[in-house]
């Protein structure tokens, strides 16, 4: 049995119905829990079967939230399997069928999950290849597979199809990661771009998210919130709101909530209880919380040294002393939180828009006192995540109020819940001081970061004396205290690295300029790592680079970075208007090496799609706060980038097939805020040090 799904292989049987299952067992491996070791002795990370009638069910327990894994999942089992894509069906994010899995993060699904993917299907290959020998009468050798049929080579009329050989069978082997696997010149499905598998249902509008479901007599829950984060109610007066007729109150400690057959008789509801609040003081804004997060975060602790840094810095031709800063951005997805939840036969069913649905059935066990194994958590389609729907406060609110009611109900947030509770990028401080020497060449590099984690922050130039520290753990860390903030902070993509790859190609760009050199020709210099090398090259001649000094007027900037084991080199052209402040992108050219590609219109998807959302947080996102008051409740206020914002995007991978697939998701956010600030530098001089460049933070920097 699985420790952790308690899903047993009879079990398995059971709900699949016979076949061939082929499970990838990754044991015995740690893994570390609240700061402790735990060894799960038969962890089962990926799992499929084959059926009789021939089609091949994926169970796979992550998610899908637009980053297209749905697909790219498919494509390589189909690649190892030699089954065509259209046989396939994938069972995501189903805490009762599918592997135990920590959630769907850090562009991990394809780098990580893939190969145990991948393994199984190899594994699952062999298997029928080994029945196919044996009912044919020939030598496994002499067999070849094309979509789910197994032939003898040089005589197709000898074949038998995988749904054959599963018919009446009851098989089931375990295969570790070793798995042989295809290589890239090898493959038929992988390094394509097939139609979406979701693309129909999106496209139609028969995709179903969390909201979209339905249940016989459920309830729709309206929660009352607190005006500002650490506010205290002191009195409640819920008589006009349960005159209402059919309206249903529930108040706990923690949680009051009026709940109707009616989404709009239960939001009028809500709008008739009279609440006080005693509320703090605050203490905090956008622009006070710096000096805040530099005090309340703690020592700096060290990450990395190398050389003499105190020497370095005494013996520097020239010095440069820069503090960067970044406030407080909301993850604004689509879609806002939303679960619906039964609780019956006590057992508890929640389908949730979550991008950890095993972590969540354990919360969600938690508070309603049942094992893990008696709650199911259901995940549909997600309208965006980007972090932000890792936390699960509405399933667990949505479980709570089912329970107590005795009804389903559902909960999902509104625009203004939305923003109130999100768990914010934080804002953060990055100090750092560095050196050029007698040559032109940097020869010290002393970064400090508050707030962000060292996400980005190592340094990959050629640099021979260096210190990198951190204060504070970053926000995405389970263990973190967010007693520094005055409101929840979490992952937001690629949590950290867009404040660290700002500061550090900011820095970079900050000493070409002043040695007088090519920004271009000033990292080539500094770059012994070829593959970045190789990434910048192919970034630059996208662009059709021209060598110069900045600021030269043109407007023309670039940033790098390593992400999710992905190489990144973007460059952009932007015009800044010199009256008004304002920054228009007028393109931007992004390179990556990813290594395999296993669908390249989805990998440029991604990477435009990074690039998009990061036009936000470099030129307009930063959450309005006064303490925990959140100030900003909806796009009217709050600015997320528009369609006439968006520049020509053109994408280049760098083709690196003797890598296994890296991270796609995120790394081409991170140079966005880098790569602007540099591009606004060279048109105008005028250097930003703080995120998001605002039109009024332009005229203040080139006045």
């Amino acid at each position: 049995m699985n420790a952790r799904t308690g899903i047993s292989r009879r079990r398995l049987f059971q709900l699949v119905g016979g076949g061939v299952v082929i499970l990838v067992g990754m044991s015995p491996r740690p893994l570390r829990a609240q700061g402790a070791q735990r060894l799960y002795p038969e962890d089962f990370n990926a799992y499929l079967v084959i059926g009789e009638n021939g089609r091949v069910t994926v169970f796979s327990g992550k998610i899908e939230m637009g980053q297209g894994v749905l697909t790219s999942q498919a494509q390589m089992v189909a690649e190892e399997l030699g089954v065509a894509l259209a046989s396939i069906d994938m069972v995501l994010g189903d805490t009762d069928v599918c592997p135990w899995d920590m959630g769907t993060f850090g562009s991990l699904t394809t780098r990580m999950f893939g190969p145990a993917l991948r393994a199984a299907s190899a594994q699952a290959r062999l298997v029928l290849l080994s029945l196919a020998a044996k009912k044919l009468g020939v030598p496994v050798a002499d067999l070849v597979v094309r979509e789910g049929v197994v032939f003898v080579a040089g005589a197709v009329d000898r074949q038998v199809s995988y749904g054959e050989l599963s018919r009446g069978v009851r098989i089931s082997q375990v295969v570790d990661e070793k798995a042989v696997l295809r290589a890239a010149a090898q493959f038929q499905v992988m390094g394509r771009s097939p139609a979406r598998l979701d693309a129909w249902e999106k496209v139609t509008g028969a995709a179903k998210y969390a909201a979209d479901i339905r249940l016989p007599e459920m309830l729709y829950a309206r929660v009352l919130r607190a005006p500002m984060h650490g506010a205290t109610l002191t009195q409640i007066d819920t008589a006009q709101a349960e005159q209402l007729s059919g309206v249903v109150l529930v108040r706990q400690p923690d949680l009051l909530a009026v709940l109707h057959a009616d989404p709009e008789v239960a939001e009028l509801a809500l709008g008739r209880i009279q609440a006080q609040w005693l509320k703090p003081q605050a203490t905090l804004d956008p622009d006070s919380i710096f000096e805040h997060l530099m005090n309340q975060s703690g020592p700096l602790r060290e990450s990395a040294h190398q050389g003499d840094v105190a020497a370095a810095r005494a013996q520097a031709s020239k010095l440069f002393e820069t503090s960067y800063h970044k406030g407080y951005v909301a993850h604004a997805a689509i879609e806002t939180h939303a679960a619906l939840a039964e609780v019956r036969d006590g057992r508890a069913t929640v389908w949730a828009s979550t991008q950890t649905p095993f972590p969540t059935r354990d919360r969600v066990a938690q508070r309603l006192g049942l094992e893990p194994k008696s709650v199911r958590v259901v995940t549909p389609f997600l309208g965006g995540g980007f972090g932000g729907k890792s936390a699960d406060g509405q399933a667990i609110e949505a479980a709570r109020l089912a329970q107590i009611t005795g009804r389903p109900v559902q909960v999902a947030w509104s625009r203004a819940e939305e923003f109130f509770h999100d768990t914010f990028d934080p804002a953060a401080v990055v100090n750092i001081v560095s050196g050029l020497d007698q040559q032109g060449r940097v020869s010290l590099w002393d970064y400090a970061v508050y707030g962000a984690g060292e996400r980005g922050a190592s340094c990959f130039y050629d640099i021979p004396n260096t210190r990198i520290r951190s204060a504070g753990r970053p926000a995405y860390d389970p263990a973190a205290s967010v007693s520094a903030h005055p409101f929840a902070v979490g992952a937001w993509r690629a949590p950290g690295a867009n404040m660290n790859v700002f500061a550090v190609e900011s820095q970079i760009d900050i000493m070409a300029a002043a040695a007088r050199v090519d920004p271009l020709a000033f990292r080539l210099r500094h770059l012994s790592d070829t593959r970045m090398v190789r990434v910048l090259q192919a970034a630059a001649d996208a662009f059709g680079w021209k060598p110069m000094a900045a600021p030269s007027g043109r407007g023309v900037g670039m940033a790098c970075s390593i992400d999710a084991g992905t190489y990144v080199a973007t460059l952009a052209e932007v015009q800044v208007d010199l009256k008004l402040g304002t920054i228009k992108v007028l393109r931007l050219i992004c390179a990556q090496d990813m290594g395999v590609v296993v669908n390249p219109d989805g990998a440029r998807m991604q990477m435009e799609g990074g690039l998009t959302m990061g036009l936000g947080y470099a030129l307009s996102e930063e959450l309005q706060f006064r303490g925990g008051e959140i100030l900003q409740r909806n796009f009217d206020s709050y600015a997320i980038p528009r369609f006439s914002w968006v520049p020509a995007i053109a994408t280049v991978l760098v083709k690196n097939d003797e890598l296994a697939p890296q991270g796609g998701g995120e790394p081409s956010i991170t140079t966005t805020g880098a790569v602007l600030a540099n591009a606004v530098f060279d048109a105008c001089g005028a250097r930003l040090m703080r995120l998001p460049m605002t039109p009024e933070r332009v005229r203040q920097a080139l006045a």
